[in-house]
């Protein structure tokens, strides 16, 4: 597991692209037959993938966590952006296809992620956060019919937001937060943009109470998003490409445009779970 150090504002202003890159971009997901995992000191959120292709993967807690196993202490956020997926817990087993997911409550002992067809792995993209109470585990669908152990996301969560006049027509679908799929911290999600579009949050805005992480994907290996950062009137950039993630620490702005639509995961743990807690900033106050 990768240890990654918080990091002040006052010092950011001051960093290479070398060194942006090194602190906040996490670029080496998804290699075969792998669980990478990113363990940042910032609200000690874990960020990782897995991609099982001969066979199953085994999550285990490692020196990092001193834990007798990883979700001792934990709660998991997990979206497969691959080919169909087996995620196993605890001797039960889930079928996760493309962009489902799960939630896996603190306490779960035994967990495995293996594909159903190795010419077509899964990608299963993780977020896990520290957790101090045991909620149930689910399978997470976009669509289709709820069932015991599967929730489906309410229309009110899946939110059309902008226009392609000002090229940020975008969904936002949320997966896991209050009153759908209950966690201790951790609220997760995806937005899509439409066709036209390359704007993600903006107007921007900062979270003090809360960190995240973004991972960029369907991107074609030409395309990329500029992923700014930074204080408001600090403003920085990192360069991202497909199957990308970056740390976003809760006094950054958080923002991206790309050379094309795309598709990103977003990830936040920190004080609250109120996803309209933002603090936005004023366009001309921007630098």
């Amino acid at each position: 597991m990768e240890l990654r150090t918080a990091s002040s504002p006052r010092d950011v202003k001051h960093y290479t692209t070398d060194r942006l890159r090194e602190e906040f971009l996490i670029d080496d997901l998804f290699a075969p037959d792998v669980i990478k995992l990113v363990y940042s000191h910032i609200d000690r959120i874990i960020t990782g993938s897995a991609v099982p292709v001969k066979g199953a993967l085994v999550l285990t807690a490692g020196d990092e966590l001193r834990a007798e196993y990883f979700l001792q202490r934990r709660e998991m956020g997990v979206i497969n952006i691959g080919g169909e997926g087996i995620i196993v817990i605890d001797g039960k087993e889930y079928r996760v296809d493309y962009k489902e997911g799960m939630y896996i409550g603190m306490g779960a002992k035994d967990v495995s992620f293996a594909s159903v067809d190795a010419a077509k792995p899964a990608k299963f993209y993780l977020n896990s956060a520290p957790a101090h109470k045991t909620y149930p585990t689910v399978l997470i669908r976009q669509e289709g019919e709820a069932a015991e152990g599967v929730v489906i996301v309410k229309p009110e969560n899946k939110v059309e937001l902008g226009s392609l006049e000002e090229s940020n027509h975008r969904v936002i679908c949320k997966y896991i937060l209050p009153g759908q799929v209950e966690s201790c911290q951790l609220v997760m999600g995806m937005t899509k943009l439409m066709p036209g579009s390359v704007w993600n949050t903006m107007p921007c805005h900062t979270h003090d109470r809360r960190m995240e992480v973004y991972l960029y994907f369907d991107m074609p290996k030409d395309a990329l998003v500029f992923h700014y950062m930074g204080e408001p009137n600090e403003t920085r950039h990192i360069i991202m490409r497909n199957e990308q993630a970056v740390i976003s620490p809760s006094w950054s702005i958080h923002a991206g445009s790309g050379t094309q639509a795309y598709t990103f995961i977003w990830g936040m743990v920190g004080e609250n779970q109120e996803f309209t807690d933002m603090d936005g900033c004023a366009m001309e106050d921007l630098r």
